[in-house]
């Protein structure tokens, strides 16, 4: 009955969501349009760390790899921009193998570091890379992005710009992948493999002794996110315009803040990177204006709901009020009478 009244409820929210390019302003699209990836990137990181058990601290690689991707893609092999986010997908995924091969030797803070070892090793390498401008980085050719297939026909339904166009175009992708990673996970950690990733996650050793191979099912989590983090890299940059190896694998942007919005919603829940961005949104929009005290204040916010609420909000909404909307297991079947 829960499921009956969510997946409705989701649709009906998505639909709002689509409307916002209509009746909001361009400013408020590109707004929605970076919460919507940081939600992307939230939600792939949360299956990484909060279901996998990978305390990730270098997914910025998988952001700076699809975006240095598609910007290769349209600059050095002239094509559309929406196939160079496919391909940034594609490529960071590629590179997420050798990377576990190194990575998945490691344990706990071990492994933390030397996610975030190698993403910086990635910076400095893409900074040589003088086709994209080297250290300095290098911005999309003229025209390029307003060239995308379905900038027209989007400029002509709304009677707006090109630029603006752009907007809509990549708020609405962002909205089709944000619901697209939200359903496939919920999917996904119901499948028996996900069932069998929250067993590993839960009890290794349990897991294992009824078949369940947990570093067969870590690598297939870390390849996965790896290409939706892709995904959004190469979708943020096009949005940008520009791209540099200190923005595109930005420690602070795109896993700092992803690890705030994990935390305060809940680590290990579906809806608690929902509830993290909206918090992470709403702050941002209060504080933005203070400079330095908005990143003290986010500070705070993280200790104090670590100390008091280590589930997180939505973690701590569901100890206390045992409704779960989304639940992630499975009901035993009722025995017959």
């Amino acid at each position: 009955m829960r499921q009956k009244l969510t997946i409705p409820l989701f649709l009906a929210l998505l639909a709002v969501m689509a409307l916002v390019p209509l009746i909001g302003s361009r400013a408020l699209v590109q707004e929605l349009f970076m919460v919507l990836c940081l939600l992307v990137l939230a939600l792939n990181w949360n299956m990484l760390a909060g279901f996998a058990g990978l305390m990730s601290v270098g997914q910025q690689l998988f952001v700076g790899v699809g975006g240095y991707a598609m910007f290769a893609a349209v600059i050095l092999w002239g094509m559309d921009p929406l196939a160079g986010v496919l391909i940034g997908g594609v490529t960071a995924a590629a590179i997420s193998v050798p990377v576990a091969f190194f990575a998945f030797r490691l344990n706990g803070a071990y492994f933390a570091i030397g996610t975030w070892a190698v993403a910086d090793i990635a910076r400095l390498a893409f900074g040589q890379w003088k086709a994209l401008g080297g250290g300095t980085g290098t911005s999309l050719p003229k025209g390029a992005a307003q060239d995308m297939a379905g900038v027209v026909p989007i400029r002509a339904l709304l009677d707006v710009s090109k630029a603006a166009a752009v907007d809509v175009m990549t708020y609405w992708l962002a909205l089709a992948l944000a619901a697209v990673m939200l359903a496939a996970s919920w999917v996904f950690l119901r499948s028996r493999m996900g069932l069998g990733l929250q067993a590993v996650r839960d009890n290794p050793v349990a897991a294992r002794s009824v078949g369940v191979d947990p570093t067969r099912l870590k690598a297939l989590v870390f390849v996965l996110t790896a290409f939706g983090t892709g995904l959004a890299g190469g979708l943020i940059f096009i949005q940008i315009g520009r791209i540099s190896p200190d923005a595109a694998f930005s420690l602070l942007d795109w896993t700092a803040f992803v690890i705030f919005v994990v935390v305060i919603g809940g680590i290990g829940t579906l809806p608690g990177p929902v509830i993290g961005v909206l918090v992470f949104y709403a702050l941002e929009q209060l504080l933005a204006d203070y400079g330095t005290v908005y990143l003290i204040v986010l500070g705070l916010i993280g200790i104090a709901v670590m100390l008091f609420a280590r589930r997180g909000l939505w973690g701590t909404f569901l100890s206390r009020s045992g409704f779960d909307p989304l639940p992630l297991g499975h009901s035993a079947p009722k025995s017959a009478t």
